[in-house]
């Protein structure tokens, strides 16, 4: 007896509300997000985890979503940049990019964002280099991330209060 079509049932958390599904193996994270719970803000960029248009944060840390399987985050708290604003409020690193234009198309922004939000949390005050070296694994092809870099610090600040 083979695996081949069993269906796994999983169990985890997103955006803070307890998710149960049923997927194929080969089912990748962010492809749960995007087609099973419709939660279309985390993007599907380059399937190779060179964009990091997909970043979302499981337990705390930023991944890119395009290389996990959705059964890899079984047990797993996950957030999307939906779970950001749960009351439709921006966050205040989603703020600073509105404010800073860190965006022209916005295919980037959910995954930038995200990875802003994870280097904050573990650099709370960082410089300009240290944000850069932070972003090194999201791609932007409008900004030329001059504003973006501008938004992170902005939104670092705005979250130490």
């Amino acid at each position: 007896m083979g695996f081949e079509g069993a269906m796994p049932e999983i169990s985890l958390s997103i955006n803070g509300a307890p998710v149960t599904g049923t997927v194929e193996g080969r089912t990748l994270l962010v492809e749960f997000i995007r087609e099973t719970m419709k939660l279309t803000g985390t993007h599907t960029g380059c399937d190779t985890s060179q964009c990091g248009a997909c970043t979302v944060h499981l337990d705390g840390k930023a991944v890119k979503s395009c290389t996990m399987l959705a059964v890899q985050a079984d047990g797993a708290e996950v957030t999307t940049i939906e779970g950001l604003a749960p009351e439709g409020e921006m966050n205040p690193m989603q703020q600073a990019f509105n404010d800073h234009h860190g965006l022209q198309c916005g295919f980037c922004t959910p995954g930038m964002v995200m990875r802003a939000m994870a280097l904050v949390a573990d650099n709370p005050d960082p410089t300009e280099a240290e944000v850069r070296h932070g972003l090194e694994g999201n791609i932007c092809r409008c900004t030329g991330y001059q504003n973006i870099v501008a938004a992170v610090l902005d939104g670092a600040k705005a979250l130490r209060g």
